[in-house]
């Protein structure tokens, strides 16, 4: 009876030894783990915001090595690190066994953040974004980390993760990060549209009517002196403006868009003026007043073209050989120009050796008034004398031969009005 009572006392301690085992101990039947997400983030530390060493694939197997909280510590091609457990299969379904105590905190915690993940996640991936220009997807959040599928400007694309700076967004079977900068949201996009309709309506809509207000005015293609004339304006045509930016003036005449100086325009139209003799006279007085004081006289008397010079003329005809001759900049001849490479090239014909540039020419041979202009002498102009930019050849009657711009090449233009007369500087006499 004794010796029962023994072996039954000694079986119980057994079953209670093996029971605390049981409980209290785990028990890893195997160490390998398989990804069951298409996309898992090995990362450094057991912590979400951990920095990622590498994505792994569904079905990729890892050794596990151990455990901390509700992440496993793997070792993958070398590489270790750490995985959230719900994203591991652990091959053997008796991995670990707990004390019914700890199993049931342990469920707990991982209910509510798996249902947290899960509410993120969910609340992630019904969030979606437009990319802001052409990009390609990185495998890891990492300026340096290698491309792995581009997307386009305006493509709708779904967001899974958000770190520091960085989304991991969807785009058909493939996931990558991209700097969270390139990407905007719907709302925002649907801002831009409305804006850019809004800038279009105003773009369209006439702000005032307005005049040429000079003789002959460019209508340029860009709001620039060396762009393109799309056509020749005369005083008093009427212009629709849009709008006014940096001293020029968006119109439209006679169905063509383009740029005018808004200098060159006015509120109302001006008196057409004819010039007769020097003197200029209004078209409504057809004949001159009957008094004229001495001092107009004298002013009539200067401002009439003094005798021509034999040498200016010959040169002036040289000059009207390359009428229509192309400007291109730098050129110096003999098929293209630019302004100082054509007034160079004409006077080298002649035996008169000039300087390079417009600016370099005010300084080759004498000072010459504008009541004495004469054929053949250089003529600057440039918002001041340190500012010089351009130059021409005077041909007489208040007009230069010049190599303007891409679009005019060498052409004939007036002094006396517009952007040259506001603009003259000086000229000098070289031949």
């Amino acid at each position: 009876m004794k010796t029962k009572k023994t072996i039954k006392n000694i079986l119980m301690m057994a079953i209670m030894g093996f029971t605390l085992m049981f409980f209290t101990n785990i028990s890893f039947a195997t160490n390998t783990g398989k990804v069951n997400v298409e996309t898992a983030n090995l990362r450094e530390t057991a912590d979400e915001e951990s920095r990622i060493l590498v994505q792994l694939s569904i079905n990729d197997d890892v050794e596990i090595l151990g455990e901390s909280g509700n992440w496993y510590q793997v070792k993958s091609n070398n590489v270790t690190g750490y995985v959230r457990k719900d994203l591991l299969t652990v091959e053997d379904s008796q991995k670990e066994q707990k004390t019914e105590e700890t199993n049931t905190v342990q469920k707990e915690q991982t209910t509510t953040e798996t249902n947290t993940e899960e509410n993120q996640e969910s609340q992630d991936q019904s969030a979606s974004r437009i990319v802001k220009e052409d990009s390609k997807l990185k495998i890891v959040p990492t300026i340096n980390a290698t491309d792995i599928i581009e997307v386009k400007k305006d493509e709708e694309v779904t967001v899974i993760e958000e770190i520091n700076g960085w989304v991991c967004i969807e785009k058909e079977t493939a996931k990558g990060w991209i700097r969270a900068d390139k990407l905007m949201t719907k709302e925002e996009k649907e801002a831009q549209e409305q804006a850019a309709k809004e800038a279009e309506k105003q773009a369209q809509t006439v702000q005032k009517t307005m005049y040429i207000a000079e003789t002959r005015v460019n209508l340029r293609k860009e709001p620039n002196q060396e762009s393109e004339s799309l056509a020749k304006l005369t005083l008093n045509t009427q212009v629709d403006v849009y709008s006014e930016e940096n001293g020029w003036s968006r119109v439209k005449v006679n169905g063509t868009e383009g740029y005018i100086l808004s200098s060159l325009l006015s509120d109302t139209k001006k008196e057409e003026k004819t010039t007769s003799r020097g003197a200029t006279t209004s078209r409504k007085a057809q004949t001159p007043t009957k008094t004229e004081t001495k001092t107009e006289k004298k002013k009539q008397e200067t401002s009439s073209n003094p005798p021509v010079s034999g040498k200016g003329s010959t040169v002036v005809e040289t000059a009207k050989k390359y009428l229509g001759a192309k400007y291109v900049y730098g050129a110096s001849g003999p098929n293209s120009f630019d302004c100082s490479g054509f007034t160079s090239y004409v006077f080298k014909l002649h035996g008169v050796s000039l300087s390079r540039t417009a600016k370099g020419q005010y300084s080759n041979g004498t000072a010459v008034s504008r009541a004495n202009l004469q054929p053949g002498d250089l003529v600057m102009f440039g918002p001041s004398a340190s500012g010089i930019n351009h130059v021409g050849i005077y041909i007489g009657g208040g007009k230069i031969i010049h190599a303007e711009n891409p679009s005019s090449g060498v052409t004939i233009d007036t002094i006396n009005s517009g952007y040259y007369n506001k603009n003259y500087v000086g000229a000098r006499r070289v031949i």
